[in-house]
């Protein structure tokens, strides 16, 4: 074998290993232009060859080793769909020649190893990603039989790290030949897998670099590429692999967020590699994403980004997904990353116009909706802004019976030399006009004057039933400690620091009124303006909370009705999430 593929590695690559009969097929097909560029970059490779014979065995046998974990498919015997098959034989099938010298006679020797020894996966949720990533480490670590391997799965962290480690236990667990028996083959622990026949310890590690040197991995299993924080874990797994012949790096995830620079460094180093450039040479790059330009409410585009769609996911599932998308700028970007394998900004526009308008049937109440709600419980609450922004007060009048509307009642302060270099600076905006109306308030000189929101404070209490007031404590100290000061009980106050943490809920359940048109505004004009340029900004999980895109853009009436809602889902929720009144959150 090694003689015939050394003495033909200098012809034509195009006339010596064309297209098989498995890929072929998909020439053409966009979808599948990673595997065709695979084969012909292996092909390309001096004196490479591919061994179809160990190729048609491994897909053969695939069935039989593994089993599926979950769900409606838990037991069922994993049949490689067809992009799958494609990538186990790329991975096992290209050999290529290497020079090496015997370790018992010290001479020089030729060994045909693997030509890809890296995969870099990018697939869509829903795909079979994780099953998939642990059969595969499964297939280079148990059954190559490899004495002494060793492998190891990470992730960002050892709970992210833990889904895929924990197929790959199931799997085995499903394989009687393997685990079964007085004696078995395989043995498992809450953190590794060890191979008694071969003396082979698998491992789940959690995802930090330190304590990770001084090992000879033989597979290494990296999950959720998108959320790493740095690449110091793999570079130390990966410089501990040059004592093995053809160890196997194993890497794959679905897209993220731009602003997490591993991450998209990976995958643009995929591109990189898909596109010839970078040190491609033994990388398999494995992409189904929807590009830049395609129509995202394209079902054609669904289908090419995820290669087991109706199988998982379901088409149902992903046409109720675009309909909620449709409305929604946030879910679209949530569609696009989980489906459509597209990576988004950090921040992206929340609301459409057209929902916020729907919610204001009557869109001049908010001239008249204090007095025809006094004495109804309400909470307040308040983001005490910079000493020269907007400051905002939002009560929030819970339904009086199922199939009401949630109210709003906003206020707005801003200082008057502020008013007027925002004036000439923003001749858009009718600032002028809001004051005129009695929208937006002033308060003397260039800061906002706190005594002017202690007194609204006080107004509210007398006025009506006061449940809780929230505020961030980052600017509102000195009102806070005036309106203790002044006799207003404690236990109304509520601080709610401004993260994901405290706000990520009460965003959910603000968009999901708005799009439900069971949040009233009352058609407030300061309110609609900031709900017309307000963002969210995500986390790795796609939680979110309100954000501004630019430092002129204000959210603050947006944030204090957020925190509102926030402070009647705990009272509705029963035992306070902030446990008692003025536990910070953070």
């Amino acid at each position: 074998m090694q003689t015939s593929a050394a003495s033909i590695g200098a012809a034509a690559p195009e006339a010596l290993w064309p297209l098989p009969a498995w890929l072929a097929e998909h020439e053409g097909d966009e979808a599948y232009a990673w595997a065709l560029s695979a084969w012909r970059r292996a092909a390309a490779q001096k004196g490479a060859w591919f061994d179809a014979a160990k190729a048609d065995a491994v897909v053969a046998n695939w069935p039989r080793w593994f089993k599926l974990t979950a769900d409606r498919f838990a037991g069922v015997p994993f049949r490689l769909l067809k992009w799958q098959e494609i990538v186990v034989r790329l991975l096992v099938g290209w050999k290529r020649p290497a020079d090496h010298i015997d370790p018992q006679t010290g001479k020089a020797i030729v060994y045909h190893v693997r030509v890809f020894s890296r995969l870099l996966l990018w697939v869509p949720r829903k795909n079979g990603k994780s099953e998939f990533l642990a059969a595969l480490s499964l297939l280079f670590f148990v059954h190559e039989r490899l004495v002494g391997s060793e492998g190891y799965c990470f992730a960002r962290d050892e709970d992210q790290a833990k889904i895929t480690f924990g197929r790959m236990k199931s799997m085995l667990l499903k394989d009687p030949q393997l685990t079964g028996g007085a004696t078995p083959r395989v043995t498992m622990t809450a953190k590794g897998i060890y191979v008694a026949e071969t003396s082979s310890l698998f491992q789940l590690l959690s995802g930090k670099p330190d304590g990770k040197h001084g090992r000879m991995p033989q597979v290494i299993c990296g999950d959720e590429m998108h959320e790493w924080d740095t690449r110091d874990l793999e570079d130390n797994l990966r410089q501990g692999t040059g004592t093995r012949l053809q160890p196997m790096e194993l890497y794959a995830s679905t897209a993220g967020l731009k602003s997490r620079v591993v991450g998209y460094g990976l995958w643009e180093e995929t591109q990189s590699i898909l596109d010839g450039g970078g040190d491609g040479d033994a990388t398999l790059a494995v992409v189904f994403a929807a590009g830049p330009d395609d129509d995202w409410q394209d079902e054609k585009v669904w289908a090419r980004a995820n290669p087991t769609i109706g199988l998982t996911p379901t088409w149902d599932y992903l046409r109720k997904e675009a309909r909620k998308a449709k409305d929604s700028p946030r879910a679209e970007a949530a569609f696009r990353r989980y489906h459509l394998n597209q990576w988004v900004e950090q921040t992206v526009r929340w609301l459409k116009r057209e929902s916020w308008l729907a919610c204001a049937p009557d869109p001049e109440a908010w001239r008249t909706r204090r007095e025809q709600l006094a004495g109804r419980r309400c909470a307040i609450a308040i983001d005490v802004s910079s000493t020269q922004d907007i400051t905002a007060k939002v009560q929030i009048f819970e339904p009086e019976k199922p199939g009401d509307r949630y109210l709003l009642l906003p206020r707005f302060w801003i200082p008057e030399e502020k008013l007027a270099s925002r004036r000439k600076l923003d001749r858009i905006t009718s600032w002028q006009k809001w004051v005129d109306i009695g929208a937006l308030e002033t308060t003397p000189g260039n800061a906002v004057d706190q005594n002017y929101v202690m007194k609204a404070v006080k107004e509210d209490l007398d006025e009506f039933e006061v449940s809780a007031i929230g505020f961030d404590p980052w600017n509102a100290a000195k009102l806070i400690g005036d309106l203790q000061r002044d006799g207003v009980d404690p236990e109304l106050l509520v601080e709610m620091r401004q993260g994901i943490l405290t706000l990520g809920e009460p965003s959910k359940e603000f968009e999901r009124l708005i799009l439900a048109g069971l949040m009233d505004h009352g058609g407030h004009p300061v309110l609609a303006w900031m709900a017309g340029h307000v963002q969210v900004r995500f986390d790795e999980n796609m939680n979110f909370m309100p954000a501004r895109k630019r430092s002129a853009d204000k959210i603050d009436g947006i944030v204090a009705s957020v925190m509102a809602l926030g402070l009647t889902m705990n009272e509705s929720a029963g035992p306070s999430i902030y446990e008692t009144r003025g536990v910070l959150m953070v």
